[in-house]
């Protein structure tokens, strides 16, 4: 993924061989050389002008896809992102292979039966590990342009409201009495906002594409409901090298994929939490508009690197505020205790069957500690991390509560974010444990039921002064 934030192409390095290496290093389809609005540099010998660079290294077809692409993006008058434009740039990153050399292919029809049987299996197996049913509906072998176009309403869903607080930003940076004036000048700068969004995203979703395994890889449900999904060819690239039967790899993932469904699928509460607290955090993001005005002030259509330059420096700044930080604590502690509990029910599951469960575990833990395009992702776009970094903590905890209560007693904090382990609980699991251990869950069950009917009635349930005792849904 490019480490620009908005996806504007720097000038190519000089080729060896001169005019026609630099035709020869143009990526295939791409008119622009790499640059999303074509202004890559000196492509052509055309000095400072940056039109006479681009025209000059242009044959007529490529010309006039550039003035469509071109126009595309100025006339854009959507939401605050491009997504036509993500879309396109995402399926061209496809197109053009992952990092690792690998090249997108349609599935065959034995890569789906292959994925097909291993879900299947792999719920089977997961019957014994966890009181929660299948979630499952459907199970769906995806080529990677297939992952783009299917995850891409979650992408939406999670990306707008802080594209939203950048729109309000580049449209804010002229004082006010200016604004009525500028409405064209204003015009251009959303849609050269939705397009640097777009663009941005389309490229790291194009690598994502190159690495998810299945649709659940972030911890947050991208797919749609019920459907449980697998892409063979970046399964086959997982697990290269590990020495391990690709049945066994894929067996495991499709576990970790199962797992998901399911918690997803039973937990209804779940999937709007893990998303409202992206956008609580989102809510509480400065955007730098010094670097903006300074762009604006020099703000030239045909050189749309200044802005580039000026976006790229840090834009996305989070407020230092007890509010932003219980927001990220929130965010944090629901992404571990559902990348734990999954870790810790697949082990469950796996381990009586497959030789290497333990090992593909370790691997698994060890690639969401590092980080890869799913984290840079968000770290570009709204400057968040989606790593759960108590992984390993919240794992032991869901472990430690099925050996005390069973399968059904661990599985039954699901019932309601008020009764799921907090951040304090992770750095003390043992003493979670235990207290819990000595709760009356039938008189809770009770207590919450009343508390429900006391809501339809207008009535204050006992849930309601989680102002006064600073617990509420977010704060786990």
């Amino acid at each position: 993924m490019s480490d620009t934030p908005f996806g504007f192409g720097v000038p190519p390095e000089e080729p060896e061989d001169g005019d026609e290496g630099k035709k020869k290093g143009r990526p295939g389809g791409d008119p622009f050389g790499g640059s999303p609005f074509g202004f890559g540099g000196d492509a052509a010998g055309g000095g400072d002008n940056p039109l006479a660079a681009m025209f000059g290294s242009l044959n007529p077809n490529d010309l006039g896809a550039a003035f469509q692409q071109l126009g595309q993006m100025l006339s854009y008058e959507g939401g605050p992102v491009n997504w036509d434009m993500a879309k396109d740039i995402a399926r061209q990153t496809v197109a053009q292979g992952a990092q690792d050399g690998s090249k997108d292919a349609s599935v065959s029809a034995s890569e789906r039966a292959a994925v097909e049987e291993a879900l299947r299996l792999a719920d089977l197996w997961l019957d014994g590990a966890t009181s929660l049913p299948s979630g499952s509906g459907s199970s769906v072998a995806w080529s990677r342009a297939e992952w783009v176009e299917a995850t891409l309403p979650a992408w939406k869903e999670l990306v707008d409201p802080v594209a939203e607080r950048v729109g309000a930003a580049m449209g804010g940076v002229l004082p006010e009495e200016m604004q009525a004036m500028a409405g064209p000048l204003l015009g251009m700068m959303r849609s050269m906002g939705g397009a640097m969004f777009g663009t941005q995203i389309g490229q790291a979703l194009g690598v994502l594409a190159g690495e998810v395994v299945g649709s659940t890889d972030v911890g947050l449900p991208l797919g749609p409901a019920g459907k449980a999904a697998l892409l063979p060819v970046n399964i086959a690239a997982f697990g290269s090298g590990l020495g391990v039967p690709e049945e066994e790899v894929r067996l495991y993932l499709a576990l970790r994929e199962a797992a998901h469904q399911r918690l997803f699928a039973h937990v209804p509460w779940l999937r709007a939490h893990l998303f409202g607290a992206v956008e609580g955090y989102a809510r509480g993001i400065k955007v730098d508009t010094t670097r903006l005005e300074d762009a604006v002030g020099q703000l030239d259509p045909a050189n749309p690197e200044a802005l580039q330059e000026a976006l790229q420096q840090g834009m996305f700044q989070p407020e230092d505020t007890p509010e932003q930080k219980a927001a990220l604590a929130r965010l944090e502690t629901a992404l571990a205790l559902v990348e734990g509990w999954v870790d810790a029910v697949v082990h469950a599951a796996a381990a009586p069957h497959l030789p290497s469960a333990g090992a593909l575990r370790e691997t698994l833990r060890r690639r969401r500690a590092t980080g890869g395009p799913a984290e840079q992702t968000f770290a570009t776009l709204i400057g968040l991390e989606l790593r759960p970094r108590r992984l390993r903590d919240a794992s032991r905890l869901w472990a430690s509560l099925a050996d005390a209560r069973g399968t059904d007693g661990r599985d039954s904090l699901w019932a309601h974010p008020d009764m799921l382990p907090t951040a304090e609980d992770l750095d003390d699991p043992d003493g979670f444990v235990h207290r819990e251990e000595g709760i009356d869950f039938d008189a809770l069950d009770k207590m919450l039921g009343e508390a429900a009917k006391g809501r339809e009635h207008g009535e204050a349930g006992p849930k309601d002064n989680g102002a006064e005792d600073g617990k509420h849904d977010g704060d786990k």
